[in-house]
């Protein structure tokens, strides 16, 4: 089996949350609970840090995996989807799982697929864990896939966890309201672990104190602990500064990731680094400032707030949901650009509505759509869009749609792409 053929291999056997949707999710953690122990259940040799959340969780995954490396130790991470290619997903200090690893892992173990039937995240996960166990990592980032109480992430027992922002996305799956999709996210929470909270949103915080509460588990709201304000923003990187007790801390940090939000995200990193101190981790104050220096350096992390080109500039984030995209317009309006392209696309089952009415007239739009099976198609985008007096004309792809918002571009313009983690994954210069 190549590696070509145990990729087709998954995506034909197993349901793929990414290409067909909600269909793909199997609720519940039997499945992976079932391929964890006929795997020796390796999450239980791990030690971990645990991040769910609805935006925020990917940047703070990988600050905080930098910030590992950069104190010298062996750090695994685990994300979800990748952009390019699947090895993306599970990586030891930076560098993707090896093919030929993954090739004989499914080979070894296709039986047991066909005999529990697992989703394609379910058995991701199983391979991270115990990728991660046969390399005897450090420690290991692990990011929620979806949610946080039935996601298949959820049979570990970490050293801390870690919820960011929360806000609508996923609804079918979650819940309509913010507390009931917090009650989901806040499933992570278990029994004695301590648990930070990137930022505090009080219409949902008694959620979080009150699982806390009922496990037993100490409770960090991060950003009343880390105040965060803003300095100079580079656009490639940005600084920031931060105070902590009313004194001055990390003073000028700079933050190699762009994009405003990442503000938010920040508090929730240092505090689980101050909690990984007190557990036995040695993480100094330059060893901080060189991960969040160098993140993408560290980790490979592409697709946030990424500058591709700088005449004219050209950015691409995988922001896609309600608060996503209002973080990203509030950016691009910064840039104050005489005139901002937007390559954009989204996926069916998003509140599409919600997002398009928070997009200014003022742009000029390129519709597109990814190829798989949950794109919406760019002509049923371009008419909705104009229900929000959002103007332009739809292409039968990405890059299509890139080279269209080029041609007409000055130099002095902004081009955004964006709308969909599947938009950006497809960026032929990413």
């Amino acid at each position: 089996m190549t590696y070509e053929e145990c990729i087709a291999y998954l995506y034909s056997q197993l349901p793929v949350f990414h290409r067909v949707g909600s269909s793909a999710i199997k609720k519940g953690l039997d499945n992976t609970l079932a391929l964890a122990e006929a795997l020796g259940n390796p999450h239980q040799q791990l030690k971990s840090v645990h991040i769910a959340g609805t935006n925020g969780k990917g940047s703070s995954s990988n600050m905080l995996a930098a910030v590992l490396q950069a104190a010298g130790y062996k750090t695994g991470l685990y994300t979800s989807p990748h952009l390019k290619e699947f090895t993306e997903r599970i990586k030891i200090n930076g560098k993707d799982i090896p093919t030929d690893y993954l090739v004989n892992f499914v080979q070894q173990h296709k039986s047991l697929f066909e005999e529990i039937k697992p989703s394609f995240f379910e058995m991701t996960v199983a391979l991270a864990f115990r990728y991660f166990a046969d390399e005897q990592v450090d420690i290991a980032i692990i990011e929620v896939g979806l949610g946080g109480r039935l996601d298949s992430t959820n049979i570990i027992t970490p050293l801390i966890s870690l919820i960011t922002n929360i806000s609508y996305d996923h609804q079918d799956l979650l819940g309509n309201s913010l507390e009931s999709i917090a009650r989901e996210k806040a499933g992570i929470i278990k029994p004695g672990v301590p648990i930070v909270i990137s930022k505090t949103q009080p219409e949902i915080a008694p959620v979080f104190e009150e699982v806390a509460s009922t496990n037993q588990a100490d409770i960090y709201f991060a950003d009343q602990i880390f105040e965060i304000a803003a300095g100079e923003n580079y656009n490639t990187h940005q600084q920031f500064e931060v105070v902590k007790g009313g004194q001055k801390y990390l003073p000028g940090l700079d933050v190699s990731l762009g994009g405003q939000y990442q503000r938010y995200n920040i508090p929730g990193v240092l505090g689980v680094i101050e909690l990984l101190n007190q557990k036995g981790f040695r993480v100094t104050e330059e060893n901080i400032r060189q991960g969040f220096s160098n993140v993408t350096g560290y980790t490979g992390f592409k697709g946030r707030w990424q500058i591709l080109n700088q005449k004219p500039l050209i950015i691409c984030d995988s922001g896609h949901n309600e608060d996503g995209i209002k973080q990203v317009v509030a950016q691009l309006e910064s840039l104050k650009a005489s005139q901002v392209h937007v390559v954009f696309g989204m996926v069916k089952d998003k509140d599409i509505t919600k997002v398009l009415q928070l997009l200014p007239s003022t742009y000029k739009y390129y519709f597109c759509q990814a190829s798989l099976p949950r794109a919406l198609p760019a002509t049923e985008l371009k008419a909705l869009a104009a229900d929000y007096n959002l103007r332009g004309a739809y292409y039968p792809d990405v890059n299509t749609a890139i080279r269209a918002a080029r041609q007409q571009a000055a130099e002095t313009d902004v081009i955004f792409i964006g709308g969909s983690t599947f938009v950006v994954a497809e960026i032929e210069s990413l």
